[in-house]
């Protein structure tokens, strides 16, 4: 249950492994799967097409034998009987449920936000309604400077707009990377044009005699804007799961082999809350490559495998030229390394615990750094934090003596 990434990927690790049940994919999108993290890059800007989004075209679901129920709501999910029962009256009963219902945008809850102009990014309808409103010399504000957000800025002033990012934090993606990689993309936007307000108060959204946003009101002043996109997260979408009694917070509790605790019903992808070995404590992952893996494990283990789900978790964000990997999780580090020089466009980010241990990295341009630290980072690795700040010394070779 949900059309995208985890449940593509989990259909076809099926039927490679060797399954020869009924699958049916239930999406409440008219679209097949598709890929979301270009919807605030190439597809907002209309360098990339529909087709090319698509991550399985119709052949595929065709060959492998897979019911396609798309643009379809699920009204409940019956655990007892176990089946799903749809909003047009529908019910499809089970042996296995997959729920992969990804997430949904944290609203604002500020007055104005339901004018016209406003808009989230959180899948290609509400991407079309953004492409609708963009022209050169427009005014676009942008809440929250995030991923999403920094996406949508760098794409809309490639676009010609006039554009304005407001950020509560003291400084951009604050939660996510270490200040050496916020202090660079702010420097970045700034000097693309983009104007970046830290630590905004955003009071309201005003709107103009026929019900269109005109303007974002701020503890600091008012600023113009012919429209408003706000990124300020998501949160799993669970409800479903929550309404069928199943265990959730932050997401839908699984195990290491991605079930809940109903052992009929597993969940992969952005709704899904786990253990994480690497780490010891519960995650929840907002990652093309958690719902890639995710979808794997939840399919071996249906056909009655044994399978873990443990792996260092990464993530990307492009913004003009530039390409931010983040491999980890940063959180309990101690330390940050510098590891390279802004200046050069080419640099990263190393966390570190007390005794050395690799926790996480964030790398700019930088693909050596990120390809060895996906294995020093799973191999548990302590650095000597000295060796780690000189680049001429491979992040490999900078290790702790054991």
């Amino acid at each position: 249950m949900g059309a995208g990434q985890a449940s593509a990927q989990c259909i076809e690790t099926l039927r490679k492994k060797g399954f020869q049940g009924q699958i049916d994919l239930v999406g409440d999108e008219p679209h097949l799967p598709y890929q979301r993290p270009p919807l605030s890059k190439k597809y907002l800007a209309g360098e990339l097409g529909l087709d090319r989004l698509t991550i399985r075209h119709q052949t595929f679901f065709d060959e492998h034998r897979v019911r396609l129920h798309l643009g379809c709501k699920v009204s409940a999910i019956d655990r007892t009987d176990r089946a799903v029962r749809l909003a047009d009256g529908h019910r499809l009963p089970y042996d296995a449920l997959v729920l992969a219902t990804g997430s949904v945008a944290r609203q604002l809850p500020l007055p104005g936000v339901d004018l016209t102009g406003v808009h989230y990014l959180k899948d290609i309808a509400d991407v079309d309604r953004l492409r609708s409103a963009i022209g050169p010399g427009r005014r676009a504000v942008i809440i929250g400077g995030g991923y999403i957000g920094l996406e949508a800025a760098a794409t809309l002033r490639h676009l010609g707009m006039e554009v304005t990012v407001l950020e509560m934090a003291d400084r951009v993606m604050a939660r996510v990377v270490a200040e050496p990689i916020s202090r660079y993309y702010e420097a970045e936007h700034a000097r693309h044009g983009v104007r970046v307000v830290l630590r905004a108060a955003v009071n309201d959204l005003e709107g103009d005699a026929h019900g269109r946003v005109r303007a974002v009101n701020t503890a600091a002043g008012q600023i113009e804007a012919g429209i408003v996109i706000i990124g300020i997260g998501v949160l799993a979408n669970d409800a479903l799961a929550r309404s069928a009694g199943l265990a959730c917070d932050n997401g839908i509790l699984v195990d290491t082999y991605c079930r809940t605790d109903d052992p009929h019903v597993y969940a992969i992808g952005d709704c899904s809350n786990h253990p994480s070995l690497r780490y010891g404590r519960r995650v929840r992952l907002e990652s093309v490559d958690n719902a890639f893996e995710q979808g794997t494990t939840a399919a071996l283990n249906i056909l009655g495998g044994d399978h873990q789900h443990d792996r260092v978790p990464w993530f990307w964000s492009d913004q003009y030229h530039h390409k931010l990997l983040i491999v980890g999780l940063s959180q309990d580090h101690d330390r940050v390394v510098l590891r390279g020089d802004p200046v050069k466009n080419s640099f990263s980010c190393c966390y570190l615990r007390a005794d050395g241990e690799l926790l996480a990295i964030d790398t700019v341009n930088q693909p050596k750094d990120q390809m060895a630290a996906r294995k020093l980072i799973a191999a548990r690795v302590k650095l000597d934090a000295a060796k780690a700040a000189d680049t001429s010394i491979a992040l490999k070779d900078c290790l702790l003596p054991a």
